[in-house]
Order: C-alpha cells, then structure tokens, then sequence
C-alpha cells in the first residue's frame, strides 16, 4: 500500500515538471538598449536621405516646369498686322503724282520746269511749265491728304494691338514670352514712327513743291519783264479816227 501511494506521488512530480518545461526548441530574447539605439539612428540616417532624395527630385521637376515655360512660345503675333499697315502706308507713298518720291524724277522735273528752266522758252512754254508747276503743288498736297488719312486709319488697328501686347506681356508665364511681347511692341513702335515719317515726308513734299513753284514763277516773272523792258519803246504814228467826205 506504502509502495502504491510512493508510486503515485513519484508519477505527479514527473508529470508536473514534464507541464512546466518549456519546450526544447524555445529559446531566450535578450534586449539591448545600446544595439537598439543604434538601429533606430542608422534608420532615421536613412529616412533622411530619402528624404533629400525626394526633394532633389522635386526641385529638378521644379526646374524643367520652369524651364519648359520660360521656352514657351507667345500664344499670338501681330506681324501680320504691322506688316499690313506698313503695305498701305508704302503704297500710299507710292501713288505720288506727277513727281515721284525718287531722285531721277526729282532731277528731270527740276530740269524741265523749275529752276533756270522756268524762264526760258517761248511764252506757250513758260505757260504750259507754269501750269505743271502748278498742278505739281495740288496733285502734292493731296498725296499728303492722302497719306495723313491712311496714318489715321492706322491709329485703331495700332491701338488694338498695343492692348493685346501690354495683355500678353503682363500674363507671360516665361522669360520667352515676355521677350517676345516686348519684341513685337517695339515692331509696333517701329510701324508708329514710319507712319510719322511718311506722313512728314509727305507733307514736306508739298510744301517743297509749293515753294519750288512760288521761287520759278518770280523767276518766269523776272523774265517775262526783261523781255518786255528789251523792246523798242513806242513809236508815234497819225492815226485816222473818222473818215470824212
């Protein structure tokens, strides 16, 4: 009986220590503060690149977006329209009467009816360079009319396109386009000063014109009275008024 209870009381110690065991594939973890530390600064080393990875490449796609916009083109052009005015005012300029706006008719004209030439020749041809000189001046002065008409017709055309320029410049989202806005504002400056320059070429023609055939009537005149003064002078004579029976 003694045997029995012994036997049982030995078999409950072994179980209990076969339950409490642990099994004979675990093992213990051992926690390190200093190795731990290490591995979180190297991670966040790490963390730290990556982040300045990212912003290098965000600020290179910062830099082409610029580039790409500073490289854009201007979305309009006004050449088209200054070359156009331009045309006009030319072919205004270009439909000069009479004397051209070129030297060798300048020259010819001045050989044939101005200067010395005004005070030669017989009376039919001093009258008939007297009446070109005066239909030089008018045809002039009506070129200039012309010419002063089309500059003004310029000044709404001229207008719309310095709003749509000054428009584009102030919304440029490059260097390029603002380089090019201002370009074509300087064209359109350029167009305003021909059309000035025409118009004071145009105007100066006449007045010249006028001026030129003002100074060769004085000298037809001077020479109509020294033709004149040359003639024998007057010469008495009887003269018959009524006849009688």
């Amino acid at each position: 009986m003694i045997k029995l209870r012994h036997l049982a009381a030995a078999s409950a110690v072994v179980l209990s220590l076969a339950v409490a065991a642990p099994p004979a594939s675990a093992q213990w973890i051992v926690y390190d503060p200093t190795n731990f530390s290490q591995n979180v600064l190297t991670a966040a080393r790490e963390l730290q690149q990556i982040n300045n990875q990212i912003q290098m490449l965000t600020n290179q796609a910062t830099s082409l977006v610029n580039q790409a916009r500073n490289l854009a083109n201007l979305p309009m052009s006004t050449l088209t329209q200054l070359q156009s005015s331009i045309a006009q005012t030319q072919s205004l300029l270009g439909q000069a009467q009479n004397i051209a706006f070129n030297v060798q008719r300048i020259e010819q004209a001045y050989s044939t009816s101005y200067g010395s030439a005004a005070g030669t020749g017989s009376t039919t041809t001093m009258v008939a360079n007297a009446q070109q000189r005066w239909q030089n001046s008018v045809a002039a002065f009506e070129d200039s009319l012309k010419v002063q008409a089309g500059v003004v017709g310029n000044i709404p055309t001229n207008s719309s396109a310095m709003t749509s320029l000054v428009s584009a410049s102030q919304n440029a989202t490059g260097a390029l386009q603002a380089a090019q806005a201002g370009n074509q504002l300087l064209a359109l400056q350029s167009q305003q000063l021909s059309d000035v320059v025409a118009v004071l070429s145009a105007k100066s023609r006449a007045d010249a014109l006028e001026q030129a055939r003002v100074a060769a009537a004085e000298a037809q005149g001077q020479q109509n009275y020294k033709t004149f003064s040359t003639r024998s002078g007057y010469q008495p004579g009887n003269v018959t008024m009524f006849s009688g029976n």
